[in-house]
C-alpha cells in the first residue's frame, strides 16, 4: 500500500511540518516514508495541486503502470482535494486500485465514489456543511475549532471528534486527536489489504 499526500495551495513547509509530526507521534506515516509508501505530490506551481492530470503524471513517473502498482490511498488537503479525488478516480479508471481518499478540509468538494472516502475539518461548521456533500461513516472534526492551515501541520497536537456510524446508522462520537483518527485509517486499510491478500 502507497499513501499519496496532496496538499493544498500553501507553502510547502506546512506539509513537511505535518510529515515530521507524524514521525515523531506515530510510527504508521515513518513507517510508510522509510519504506518508500509515502509519495508527495510536490507541484512547481501551487494551482497546480487542482490538476488530476498532474497528479496522475506524478504517480506513472514513480509507479508506472497503474495496473501493475500497489493499492493507493490518497490523502487530501483543501484544494489538494479536488485533484486528489480526479486523480483517484483517473487511476482506478486505468485499471489502479484505490483503498481510501482522505479529505482534509475539502470543504465544498463531493465525496461521491465507488471507493471509501474520509473528511477531516477544521471546525463543526465544515463537518456538518460538507456533509451535505457527501458523508461517511466515518469523520472528525476539531473541538475546539482551529484554523484551517493549522488542521494540516499540526494533526498530532488537535483534540476533536470522531463520528462514526454503526450498521442501524446510529452515530457515536469518541474524543481523540486527528492523528489518531488518521492513523486508524490508515491501519484499517493496510489492515484490510492483508486479510484480503
Amino acid at each position: 500500500m502507497k499513501v499519496v499526500i496532496c496538499a493544498g495551495i500553501h507553502d510547502l513547509h506546512l506539509t513537511q511540518a505535518l510529515i515530521t509530526a507524524f514521525e515523531s507521534s506515530f510510527t504508521s506515516l515513518s513507517q510508510l516514508k522509510e519504506t518508500g509508501n509515502l509519495l508527495v505530490y510536490s507541484p512547481p506551481y501551487p494551482y497546480l495541486s487542482l490538476s488530476a492530470v498532474g497528479i496522475l503524471q506524478f504517480l506513472h513517473d514513480r509507479l508506472g503502470s497503474s495496473k501493475t502498482a500497489p493499492p493507493l490511498i490518497f490523502l487530501g488537503f483543501s484544494a489538494g482535494v479536488v485533484g486528489a479525488l480526479g486523480a483517484a478516480w483517473g487511476w482506478q479508471l486505468m485499471g489502479g486500485k484505490v483503498r481510501a481518499a482522505i479529505a482534509v478540509d475539502g470543504w465544498g468538494v463531493p465525496l461521491f465514489t465507488n471507493f471509501p472516502c474520509y473528511r477531516l475539518s477544521h471546525d463543526y461548521f465544515t463537518h456538518w456543511s460538507s456533509a451535505l456533500l457527501g458523508e461517511s461513516n466515518d469523520s472528525f472534526y476539531a473541538d475546539p475549532p482551529v484554523e484551517h492551515l493549522v488542521l494540516w501541520r499540526s494533526l498530532p497536537t488537535i483534540t476533536g471528534w470522531w463520528v462514526h456510524s454503526d450498521e442501524s446508522h446510529a452515530q457515536h462520537r469518541t474524543y481523540l486527536t486527528a492523528a489518531e483518527f488518521l492513523s486508524m485509517l490508515l491501519k484499517r486499510h493496510e489492515n484490510e489489504g492483508v486479510a484480503s491478500g
